[in-house]
């Protein structure tokens, strides 16, 4: 059988066998999960739904609304890891779900499911998955975005996608953000949260240094927010910058979502943090060079999309990690201070729309 049966029809409100999720596990594909979530909701307001996730990511499910539970279960990516395999086998299996939605179409990520025996294992055809999967979807390649090959698979098998999808969400309780703040020794007022990362070099906008030095000039209080891999530049922004600028990067993923939340306004690369700001419903300012904002921007739209203006580049957009040609052009001539004048004006559109 290769067509939904549970999944094809109208939505059966007695039904409330749990639902699972098998994600993509990048940070900001993380977050963008969430409208497949919404969409299941809509359609089975009565059905739990789980998503599987790494340690990584797991935070993120706390602030996730219509997320029952987040299931911890790390895999290599560089190997089967059979044993492993079997043990989130045993744990699904325990957990009696009805559907399992594998989003990624990699023949390893629909192993677990399988073996869990879970009835309805809905995914796009993909690394001969024909043992794996039972109910299968074809067209992948004719939807045109990520999020529109995700959230299709929540749909009733053949149903055209909506004008528009629900946003992804992320709730982060206000006393929550007090705690982080007095825990961290910051202040009140509004701050600029930078987000200099991002997975490819050729994505990451390198004059936030210079940008942090014109913010704080202004008065502002800005804020450095990153995993490990952004140690390096935080410290370079501080140096720029002075005593007016913290650096919050670290291990945990929590202090990222907190910081985003509280911040007046966000300035990030196309990266996870982009996407966990512009969930929060925090201002969000996303810098694209090599990548396409069509493609890649947040459903919850962006308070501003900086792209460079100065010249048509004809390898824009290259979808590269690394920059090939043109001298990294599409990025380099973004200017710091039309970053933070931008940075300025969103802040007081912010502002506007508090006390009015």
């Amino acid at each position: 059988m290769n067509r939904d049966s549970q999944l094809s029809g109208s939505a059966d409100r007695s039904d409330t066998r749990p639902i699972l999720i098998v994600p993509y596990m990048w940070i900001g594909d993380f977050v963008r999960n969430h409208t497949v979530v919404r969409v299941l909701k809509e359609r089975w307001p009565n059905r739990p739904v789980d998503l599987l996730t790494t340690s990584l990511c797991a935070p993120l499910v706390d602030y996730m609304p219509g997320v029952r539970a987040g299931i911890v279960w790390d895999l290599p990516r560089s190997r089967l890891a059979v044993g492993r395999q079997f043990g989130l086998a045993k744990l699904l299996r325990e957990r009696n779900y009805g559907t399992a939605l594998v989003l990624p179409r990699t023949w390893k990520a629909a192993i677990a499911p399988a073996l869990a025996g879970i009835p309805e294992r809905v995914g796009f055809v993909g690394e001969f998955r024909f043992g794996l999967l039972n109910r299968w979807r074809w067209g992948e390649k004719k939807l045109p975005r990520f999020i529109d090959k995700n959230a299709a698979l929540a749909q009733p098998y053949g149903a055209p996608l909506p004008p528009e999808w629900p946003v992804p969400q992320l709730r982060v309780p206000a006393e929550d953000i007090v705690r982080w703040r007095q825990a961290n020794g910051l202040s009140a007022g509004a701050a600029v949260a930078l987000a200099p990362g991002s997975v490819g070099v050729s994505k990451r906008w390198t004059y936030y240094p210079e940008a942090a030095r014109l913010l704080v000039e202004r008065g502002l209080e800005v804020w450095v927010v990153g995993g490990p891999a952004e140690k390096g530049i935080a410290q370079e922004i501080v140096a720029a910058g002075g005593p007016g600028v913290r650096d919050l990067t670290g291990t945990d993923l929590r202090n990222g979502v907190l910081a985003m939340a509280a911040a007046g306004v966000s300035i990030s690369n196309d990266s996870g943090l982009m996407h966990i700001a512009a969930a929060l419903g925090t201002p969000t300012m996303g810098i694209f060079g090599p990548t396409s904002p069509y493609l890649w921007a947040p459903l919850n739209g962006l308070a501003a999309t900086v792209v460079q203006d100065k010249s048509v580049l004809s390898c824009q957009p290259c979808q590269s990690t690394i920059c090939k040609m043109n001298d990294h052009r599409c990025m380099r001539d973004i200017a710091a201070s039309e970053v933070v004048g931008i940075a300025q004006r969103v802040l007081r559109e912010a502002g506007a729309r508090v006390t009015t």
